[in-house]
């Protein structure tokens, strides 16, 4: 019997969307830095001298764009250390502008326990809720009793394609005037009918 295992490409996972996230519009609220630099490529993950820490309290919110349209399958997260490591993560997808109060009043799509540990953990999305998404926003509720929250890396698995930029326009008769369309050659008339 023979058994594969997956070994990462230098990239990571050949689903990792990094290079379909605009990091320069990655916006963190109640940040000490800018939350771009949690948005890693997959050879600087466990790289923890670059981090952002919430600021006046424990609550952190990350809003992530992407480059065209994804479906997302898991969230990457390198948290911590110990009490700063947030209890929870909610994902809100394609809601622009989102803060504090519209994070603790609106539903998530998906509610995720975070993980104590030094490592980056891989959380399983709902495929389903995260079929179409433009942007995605990270709500940190609250550590695990420091007085702030801090994040090394976020990443994303999922399928990338490009988003249509022009609209579809159609013309839909609801009887069709003969007049309106071409004719096409060698059907002058001579049309079968099927037999009764």
């Amino acid at each position: 019997m023979t058994i594969h295992k997956t070994i990462p490409t230098p990239r990571g996972p050949s689903d990792n969307v990094f290079a379909h996230i605009d990091r320069d519009n990655v916006i963190a609220l109640n940040s000490t830095r800018e939350g771009k630099l949690v948005i890693k490529p997959w050879n600087e993950r466990l790289d923890e001298r670059v981090y952002i820490e919430s600021d006046a309290d424990d609550q952190l919110i990350i809003r992530v764009p992407f480059t065209g349209s994804v479906k997302l399958r898991s969230l990457l997260l390198k948290t911590g250390p110990g009490d700063q490591t947030p209890e929870k993560v909610a994902l809100f997808a394609n809601i622009d502008n989102i803060d504090f109060s519209d994070a603790q009043d609106k539903e998530p799509l998906q509610t995720l326990d975070v993980a104590v540990g030094r490592e980056v953990g891989e959380y399983a999305l709902k495929p389903a809720k995260f079929p179409n998404v433009s942007t995605v926003t990270l709500f940190f509720p609250s550590s695990r009793g420091a007085e702030t929250t801090r994040i090394y890396y976020v990443g994303f698995l999922g399928q990338w394609s490009e988003r249509k930029q022009d609209p579809v326009i159609t013309v839909y008769e609801a009887r069709p005037n003969l007049a309106d369309h071409e004719k096409i050659q060698g059907t002058e008339g001579n049309f079968s009918r099927p037999s009764q």
